[in-house]
């Protein structure tokens, strides 16, 4: 059995999958954005090789995306990260017609083609606003863990209107609202909402058709998830593995790529 490799470099974590020669996942691993980002990229991979239980000489070919993709020095080719989610979501999800991906520092919408290639995308790269970093900003102000906020945020009966749409003013606004009294719940619900309001906004553009699924550490935030299927008014795919989904695209590129090499050198040879 032979083995493909994708490293997804982001801004805040870095997530490597193993995949088989059947793209079956047999090896996972999230690392926090502790040290380099080319220390963070080998230690997640060999994370994954451990996870797996094969060596390295077992890995084929290695594919890096994200953010810091070319920080990946032992892979062998570099894809976007617009491409690597668009693949990871049909491989979970192959009815997926737009993903919504929700990252760090940048959230991406992407009309996705029956065979995983990408019809159009737009993205916010210029600004954090309606991204993972405006949860961090709450998660900040009110001294509460990032996976908690969701759970909170749909106690709430009376959500505030966020006004500010930039990162770097949130959390001022977030402690103003908490000193009038108003409770957490309600400030966080503010915040949930004006971040669905952007990423939304987003897939109108790209167009939202079913299925629509989930992609980014953000989707395991519970009222992320409810308030984006009340705004596009359908159920959407959120699978365990939707943090892996740039990771896995790029581990199926890789696969790919190194099958079709091997496939082309056997026919020169023939």
């Amino acid at each position: 059995m032979r083995y493909t490799g994708g490293v997804d470099v982001g801004s805040t974590q870095t997530k490597a999958v193993v995949i088989d020669e059947n793209g079956k996942v047999v090896g996972r691993a999230l690392l926090d954005m502790e040290t380099s980002m080319v220390t963070i990229a080998e230690q997640a991979f060999k994370a994954a090789l451990a996870d797996a239980g094969i060596g390295e000489d077992q890995v084929v070919r290695v594919a890096g995306t994200g953010y810091g993709r070319y920080n990946v020095s032992f892979g062998h080719e570099q894809v976007t990260e617009i491409s690597c989610h668009a693949r990871g979501a049909v491989a979970l999800f192959p009815g997926t017609r737009t993903v919504i991906d929700i990252g760090g520092q940048d959230t991406k919408a992407i009309a996705v083609k029956p065979d995983g290639q990408v019809a159009d995308f737009t993205m916010n790269d210029k600004c954090a606003a309606g991204t993972g970093r405006f949860l961090g900003a709450a998660s900040y102000a009110l001294e509460m863990p990032l996976g908690e906020l969701g759970a909170l945020a749909l106690r709430s009966r009376n959500p505030v209107r966020i006004t500010t749409t930039c990162t770097v003013f949130a959390e001022s606004e977030i402690i103003s609202h908490l000193a009038k009294g108003i409770l957490p719940e309600d400030v966080l619900m503010g915040v949930h909402q004006a971040i669905t309001s952007r990423c939304v906004s987003l897939a109108r553009r790209v167009g939202i058709n079913a299925e629509v699924t989930f992609t980014g550490g953000v989707s395991r935030n519970v009222a992320m998830v409810k308030l984006i299927e009340e705004a596009v008014g359908m159920k959407i795919n959120v699978s365990p593995d939707a943090h892996f989904c740039g990771a896995l695209g790029a581990a199926l590129v890789a696969r790919e790529h190194a099958f079709a090499t091997a496939t082309e050198a056997a026919a020169a040879l023939a």
